[in-house]
């Protein structure tokens, strides 16, 4: 699920320094026009990385997604 690939970044190297913007790309359903879509209505900036999101980014993807 979503919320434990953004738990797991905190310790895993390579999930830490992934974009958000390509971890939404990966679920199903979802692309790229939607994925940044998605971003720019929670307010993270295409540059952020799984590592870099707030409390309130990472509440807000895991409500929509799980």
């Amino acid at each position: 699920s979503l919320s434990a690939v953004i738990a797991k970044g905190d310790t895993d190297e390579a999930i830490g320094k992934l974009k958000v913007v390509s971890l939404l790309e990966s679920l199903p359903g979802v692309g790229k026009v939607k994925a940044r879509g998605i971003m720019t209505e929670v307010g993270i900036a295409e540059s952020r990385r799984v590592r870099g999101l707030g409390p309130h980014q990472t509440t807000a993807l895991v409500e929509r997604f799980g």
